[in-house]
């Protein structure tokens, strides 16, 4: 009889090894409490994914962690393609259109390029082709997990695509015609995160539309100017300082207050007055 305590460690070592092996989970990330505990919680989506766009990486994160993920036995973690392709020839082939069907076909209405969709049906693949080696192949098929890869290629491509499409359009360094930032919105759909287009043409020309600073006596608007045939006791207060404005009488005193001013001076030369008298 063995040691139950070896065989604690034996299926310890063993799921340490085929993590390693695993791509990550595409539902479900792990984290550390405050406690120092292992918990897990569901992945975040990616900034700047149109509606469309978060609900297909959703419905493929969903199917391939219940495809690939969804058991575990010693540590290994498998799902439904391990236990459809223990069936020899007729489970491997229902694998294949599985992995097709409920990943690579929802993942193409994402609007992915062709160089991305070839990367997921190669992952199909080679999942195929281990399937059909007797046993070994049913242990590769559960540890390749090409479910969780091709998940794990959208959410990284739709995670560039947000991010560009967050930014502005001189800050962008993707080919826009590759990654296609905003695809999928709708008309008048809101995308957390993006802000609003700042008005064009300048401060000059809000400003004569009507805006505060638009008349020439420092934006006050609503003030009423007094007539000129108004019949005033006082004259009116005069808010410009240009030389232009002032009256012409006072403009005259100026100019000759400044011209004496700007005069040169003269020395008087004062004679000493003589200490006696010439007789």
């Amino acid at each position: 009889m063995s040691n139950p305590l070896a065989v604690k460690i034996g299926k310890k070592l063993f799921s340490q090894h085929m993590e390693a092996y695993q791509p990550a989970d595409p539902l479900y990330e792990t984290y550390v409490d405050k406690k120092g505990r292992e918990r897990r919680r569901k992945r975040e989506l990616p900034p700047g994914l149109s509606a469309r766009d978060a609900k297909i990486l959703k419905a493929v994160q969903r199917r391939a962690h219940y495809l690939d993920k969804g058991f575990t036995i010693c540590g290994m973690r498998f799902g439904w393609t391990f236990v459809i392709g223990i069936v020899p020839g007729v489970g491997d082939v229902a694998d294949a259109a599985l992995n097709y069907i409920l990943v690579v076909r929802k993942a193409r209405q994402a609007e992915i390029p062709d160089w991305l969709i070839r990367k997921m049906l190669t992952n199909n693949a080679v999942s195929a082709l281990a399937g059909f080696i007797p046993i070994l192949g049913d242990i590769i098929l559960a540890a390749y997990k090409a479910n969780s890869r091709n998940a794990a290629l959208l959410e990284e491509f739709l995670r560039i695509r947000g991010e560009e499409y967050l930014k502005r359009d001189i800050e962008r360094v993707e080919n826009p015609a590759h990654v296609r930032p905003g695809a999928g919105r709708e008309a008048g759909e809101h995308v957390p995160g993006k802000e609003s287009t700042p008005p064009t043409g300048g401060w000059l020309k809000r400003l004569s539309k009507g805006g505060k600073g638009s008349n020439k006596s420092g934006g006050k608007s609503n003030e009423s100017t007094p007539s000129p045939n108004a019949n005033s006791t006082e004259p009116a207060r005069r808010e410009s300082r240009f030389v232009e404005d002032v009256p012409e009488t006072m403009r005259e005193s100026l100019h000759a207050s400044a011209a004496k001013d700007n005069a040169p001076r003269t020395s008087r030369v004062r004679h000493p007055k003589p200490r006696f008298e010439v007789v």
